[in-house]
Order: structure tokens, then sequence, then C-alpha cells
């Protein structure tokens, strides 16, 4: 490990772009912590646990929704945007979470979800009244096709299909008409081309930053501009329904939308805020155009297209190996990319994601080795990094032993699909899912050896994962040489070392099949990052990193190893130096 103390205290980041050497930790509140013993977390069970974050170090806390929700969707489908459903609490709990993170240098971004709303949401209810209601055109409505009846199967506007799948529409009988949904039928499509929509979003938007908080992360917000006329897409080989996503994905108004925000929600605002956009299938390019300060658009991308390449050419559910040069490519791409002007996320897992030690790593007996260099490979890339609960702890996917272990609406539609209109075979389809599904990442957050892994004093609504016994929080805090101490000197190294933060990035050994390698450099100072991303040794030819004998080692996940750039590196090493140039 670094010979420097991750015990030095930090000053929380601030200035201009104040986020560069911050680092996020995200909150799944269902599956963090319950204080009340219903089996579900809650906002007092967060507050409960901020001595943790504060020990590791983060500086913001991203809260996935905690709104009211009929929780079709665990909460990315609202019903009230100014209401914290009860499952978690109330709002005095919540303005005392947000007070106890603010006393403790923290920041704290909620979840924006405005693609769509729950269909229990006001807006739509109203929408649904019929054709001639006040708010029909928040919503996207259409007829059925022509020359079909409306409610069977081949009369949906057009042939898109919804990403839990299934088709993107949704008919309503009283009306004769269908609305679009891209995600569940309980989550319509907002209609963003409606000022009246757009208006109503950015008035919630104030309304909570007046409340205290400190920005948001935008959930699928490169989705919000569709093509008008909605055409049919492309059917994929092997689907039932077409692509939409050239027709919704960076859509035509999509730059124009969120400047607008921008200027109408942050723009002239006091203080410090923090905009993530989420947005699957973004290019470089356009990453690169919606960071751009000088566009006024959103600051970092969370960007997927690293997590997509284990993905065969069925999608997330027909998974594969991929190669530690596709990943090294990937990285490449965005960091040149984004490499003058505009910024992006750093992440390996969140609520969306397997955990990346199975995935990425060995989640056997090298679990802490691996976890701790894939954390740093990540960490010190140019970017602002993003932690997802337990990974901190070197949590693992979990071995689901049947459907019924399953609780994530896309999973479970999948397998609904899968067996039933594609006729494939059910133990292929779970094999599948133990892979890929969502549920990995959302089993109870391990805090001790205690039954239920001490994240509930009744049943949880999602079985835990059995390893808790040996991998926890109480267990991970008293070791010295655990992933969550590891992960505690990564960050103590973004604050204190501006390289890190502000440093520009080369990647090196760029070839080489195994070693993740690259330096960082400011003005006179310079680091060297040395990844082994495999379980055998690695040996690699020096001279292309000439000039690092003698250099300071500054962070090393395996404490026994000689601090040397010798060419050589031990299973799953990782060895970070530093020199003056």
């Amino acid at each position: 490990m670094t010979e420097t103390s991750a015990e030095t205290e930090h000053p929380t980041p601030t200035g201009d772009q104040w986020w560069r050497a911050a680092v996020v930790y995200q909150i799944y509140p269902r599956s963090f912590a319950d204080a009340n013993g219903d089996g579900i977390g809650d906002l007092q069970g967060i507050i409960d646990h901020l001595d943790h974050l504060e020990a590791l170090g983060v500086d913001v806390i991203w809260l996935s929704p905690i709104y009211a929700s009929p929780h079709d969707d665990n909460g990315y489908d609202i019903s009230d945007y100014r209401a914290i459903d009860p499952v978690f609490g109330t709002f005095d709990d919540f303005d005392a979470l947000l007070e106890d993170v603010h006393r403790r240098g923290m920041k704290l971004v909620m979840d924006l979800v405005v693609n769509h709303t729950s269909d229990e949401h006001p807006w739509f209810v109203e929408s649904s009244s019929g054709p001639d209601g006040p708010k029909r055109d928040w919503y996207w409505w259409r007829a059925p096709r022509e020359g079909t009846v409306g409610g069977h199967p081949g009369a949906e506007p057009n042939n898109w299909g919804s990403f839990f799948s299934g088709p993107a529409w949704q008919f309503d009988p009283a009306s004769g008409e269908y609305y679009l949904h891209l995600f569940s039928r309980k989550q319509p499509d907002l209609n963003w081309e409606n000022p009246a929509v757009r208006d109503a979003v950015y008035e919630m938007m104030t309304w909570w930053l007046d409340r205290g908080v400190d920005g948001f992360r935008m959930d699928v917000i490169n989705l919000i501009s569709k093509v008008q006329d909605l055409p049919d897409g492309v059917v994929p080989p092997g689907r039932l329904y077409g692509d939409g996503y050239p027709f919704y994905g960076q859509g035509p108004r999509i730059h124009e939308f969120l400047h607008e925000m921008h200027e109408r929600v942050f723009a002239g605002r006091d203080g410090q805020y923090l905009t993530v956009g989420e947005m699957p299938g973004v290019t470089v390019e356009e990453g690169q155009l919606f960071t751009d300060p000088a566009r006024g658009e959103v600051d970092m991308v969370f960007q997927f297209e690293h997590v997509g390449l284990d993905h065969g050419p069925g999608g997330k559910w027909d998974p594969r190996e991929s190669s530690v040069l596709e990943l090294k490519q990937s990285f490449a791409r965005w960091q040149s990319g984004l490499a003058d002007s505009g910024w992006n996320s750093l992440y390996w897992n969140n609520h969306d994601q397997p955990r990346v030690v199975s995935r990425f790593g060995d989640d056997g007996l090298l679990r802490r080795e691996s976890a701790t260099a894939l954390g740093t490979v990540l960490h010190l890339q140019r970017g602002t990094p993003y932690i997802y609960q337990g990974e901190e702890l070197g949590m693992t996917n979990v071995p689901f032993d049947g459907i019924h272990d399953f609780r994530d609406i896309e999973s479970l539609n999948h397998y609904s699909e899968a067996v039933g209109a594609l006729g494939a075979r059910a133990d292929d389809v779970l094999a599948a899912l133990r892979v890929s599904s969502r549920d990995n990442a959302r089993t109870p957050v391990q805090w001790t050896d205690a039954p239920y892994a001490g994240f509930t004093t009744g049943s949880p609504w999602i079985a835990v994962n059995p390893n808790y016994t040996e991998i926890n929080a109480d267990a991970e805090r008293e070791n010295a040489d655990s992933v969550f101490a590891y992960y505690r000197e990564l960050i103590a190294l973004r604050h204190r070392d501006r390289v890190v933060s502000h440093g520009t990035l080369e990647m090196v050994l760029f070839e080489h099949p195994t070693v993740f390698a690259y330096t960082r450099t400011l003005d006179d100072r310079q680091l060297l990052v040395l990844v082994n991303l495999s379980g055998d040794p690695a040996d690699f030819d020096v001279t292309e990193v000439p000039g690092w004998d003698g250099a300071e080692l500054v962070l090393g996940n395996l404490a026994d190893a000689t601090p040397a750039v010798d060419g050589r590196l031990a299973p799953w090493q990782a060895q970070v130096f530093a020199r003056a140039r």
C-alpha cells in the first residue's frame, strides 16, 4: 500500500469545476440500510451509516429515487416528484439526512427521472382522461396503425420494442389510442415537445434546489427528444420488435432542451451544483458536445460503451467474454475524445450493472486483488469516479437459484418473453440472468456477519448474498489490507494530488493483452499507473516506459511486492509511481 496515510484530512473540493477532484457514491435506498425493520432500506438507515461514507472519504452522495412511486420499476416510476415515498420515510427524515450530509462536508445529488413518469402521476391521470383533456399532449398518444383494430397485435402505432420487453405502446380502450412507454407500461414517456412539460420539470428542479440539494443525476436524459413522426425501426435478427433508438437517442432537439434546462434552472444561481447526464448509446462525439462547458448543457456524461463490451450479438442477455484490449480501447476513445473539453463519469458499477469483481475480475480466491486492481484502473483516469454501494467492500454477483429469486421487472419480463414467446430453454435464460440481471447490484449491502448481513431486523425484500459472513463492512473496516482500505487510499490520492484530478492522460503499453497502463501529467509532475488485469503473471517491455527507475511508489495493492518498474506484474497487481519530469 501507499506510504501516505489515507487518514489525512482533505478539504472539500471547491472552485470552478470542483467535481474534477470529487468522488461520488451512489446509494440505492431500497437496498442500503433498513432502520425500521420492514425489510426495505430507508432514509434513517442512510443517516445511520453516514460515518461509513465519511470514513471512506467520498464527496458526493447520489441518491436513487425516493419520490412517491408505485414501485413498478423500484422507484424509477414516479407518481409525485415533490413527495417522499412513505416506504423511505418523511420529509423530516430527508431534511435530517441533507443537514447531516452537508455538516460532514459532502453534497447530495438527487436522481432526476423526467423521460417518463408513473402512469399514476396526476399529469398522466389527467392526460389519459380523454383526447380532449388539457394534458393530453403532455405524453405521446397515437391512434392505432391504419387498417388495424386497436388492442390487437400489430395495431401499435409503430414497431418499437420496450427496454423491458414487449412493445413500446400500451392500448387505452377508453380512448381507442395508444401511449408510448420506452420502459414499463407503467412508465409513459413525457412529451418534451410541449413547452408546458418543460416548464413543469424546470419548476420542480428549482423547488428541490431551493430545498438545498446539490444537483441531479439525470436518468436516460438523452432519450427525451423524439423524432415527431415516430417511424418504424429495423427489427434485429432474433427480435420481435423494431429498434427505435435512431429516432429517440440523441433526438433532434436534445441539445436545445438541455441548454434550456441549464439556463432556466442553474445559470446565475449561487452555489456549486452537479449535473450528470445518463446517456445510454451516446457516442464520444456527442458526449463531448453535451459536456463542453461553453455549451451550458451538463457537467458530465454517464455513458455505457465499456459496460456493453461483454454483451453478445443478442444484447445483455447474450453474455460473452470481453478482453482487456477491448476495455483499453474503449476507455482510450473516451479519454481522447473528451481530453480538450468535456468530462466523463468513471464507473464500473451502479444499480443497473452486475458487480464488476464478478464481471471483469475474479470473485473467488483473488477477489480482493482483482477488486483493487479494477478500482485502480478506473479511479486514476481523467474523469469523476463513481462508487456504487458495496463496491468498496468487493461485493459480488449472487448465486440465484431460480426465477423466484429475482425481483427486477426487466429480468422477469425478459424471462417471460424468452421462455414464452421465443421458446428459449428456461435453464439457458436463467444462466444469462445470473450473469447480467440488475438484481446482482440490488441485494442488500452487507454490513455485518449477523443475520441478513445487518441490513434489517425483518425479512429483506430481496435475499442477501450468502457470502455476507465473509464479505461485510465490519470485517473490511477492521482490515488494513481490505478492499475498503484500498478504496480510501484511491480517494485520498485524488484529493491530495492535482495530477489525478487535472492532469492529462496518455496510454502506454497499449497493445499489451492484459496490462492496463497509462501516465497522468500535470506541469512537472507525472504518475505511471501499471495494472495487470489478469489472473496470470504479466511481463511487459520496460523500454516502453523509460525513466521510471527509482520512482516513488505512491500506491500498490500487494503489500509484499517490491516497488519497481521491472517489467513484471503479479496476477491482478496494481502499482502507481510518481516522478518529477
